[in-house]
């Protein structure tokens, strides 16, 4: 069914041409979100696309085309590889191009560097997929509510977030701008789980339940690493802003660390020392020595016997909430 064409009032199209042109000025008066002449950037959904498509490539037979053989496991990676190849070209060439043309360096060969980046990344997916082997080992033999390595893979977000924290990580060591933390923000929004790309992590790296977990940029962890939801593994200060980019401000934790739910570990001094165990709720800013056990004190509990008056009250109360 056709609808009528809205009755043209003069008045009416001045105020809307007024407002085109509010909107326009308002773009050109505000550079910090504004991107007008500035040439291509990468697509997100394509960048997230990618994820998904490096997901099936690190765990054959788990995502996509699932009843793979080995007769059919070459044919199907050399397809998948091929794709992935092309569509990662394109996304490191839109951002070579525009940090090239934004940083004033126009005759920076984009294509030559977008090709070299993705054959280095490529290249890496056999080391990737043998460190994601052994997180998801981590994840399995650390909880005892696993009832296996395939429920792990499919659904633990801690094992999510690790994936494309290697990835993006990878792409960071190749100074490649933007997508790696697209690819981090996009895990972050689905998990809970806040990776910096720059945080380097060894293998057999554990994330418990995960939400709340934030793990900053200058972050290091060693093997065997464990840590639980709501841990922090942060900065004390970033009052410096801009002048910090560079500079240690995350802790290290060395080999087979605990940490667990809701503690906080600041600055980029702090190191934690092999088999060292981070209680719940603790506020850590010097470091801790190997094998040492740190804890919170408790808060005294109380009790009392409340009057069936005072529990009514208490409920009624409780419901206004």
């Amino acid at each position: 069914m056709s609808h009528p064409l809205p009755t043209r009032d003069p008045a009416r199209d001045a105020q809307f041409s007024d407002l085109v042109a509010a909107i326009v000025a308002s773009d050109l008066a505000e550079p910090v979100t504004r991107h007008i002449d500035a040439g291509s950037l990468p697509n997100r959904d394509a960048v997230i696309d990618l994820i998904k498509k490096l997901r099936e490539l690190l765990f054959p037979g788990y995502f996509g085309k699932q009843n793979l053989t080995t007769q059919t496991l070459e044919y199907y990676v050399g397809e998948l590889l091929g794709e992935i190849r092309g569509r990662l070209f394109e996304q490191v060439l839109n951002v070579l191009r525009h940090q090239a043309t934004r940083h004033g360096s126009p005759a920076l060969d984009s294509e030559g560097a977008a090709e070299a980046i993705v054959g280095t990344f490529l290249a890496s997916i056999p080391r990737l997929r043998a460190i994601l082997a052994t997180d998801v080992q981590a994840a399995f033999e650390g909880d005892p509510a696993a009832g296996d390595t395939d429920e792990v893979i499919f659904s633990y977000p801690g094992i999510f977030a690790i994936m494309t924290h290697r990835i993006a990580h990878e792409l960071f060591l190749l100074k490649v701008p933007l997508i790696p933390r697209i690819m981090a923000e996009y895990a972050h929004a689905l998990t809970g789980i806040d990776i910096h790309p720059g945080a380097t992590i060894a293998e057999y790296f554990f994330i418990d339940h995960g939400t709340g977990v934030v793990i900053g940029e200058t972050t290091t962890i060693g093997r065997y690493a464990k840590i639980y939801q709501g841990v922090t593994l942060g900065a004390l200060s970033t009052r410096g802003g801009q002048s910090l980019k560079g500079v240690k401000r995350h802790p290290t934790l060395k080999e087979r660390v605990t940490v667990y739910s809701g503690a906080s570990i600041l600055g980029g001094d702090t190191v934690i020392g092999d088999e060292a165990v981070i209680s719940s709720n603790v506020f850590v800013t010097q470091s801790v020595p190997p094998q040492t056990r740190v804890t919170v004190k408790n808060p005294e509990l109380q009790y009392r016997n409340r009057q069936p008056q005072e529990f009514k009250q208490d409920l009624v109360d409780d419901w206004m909430i």
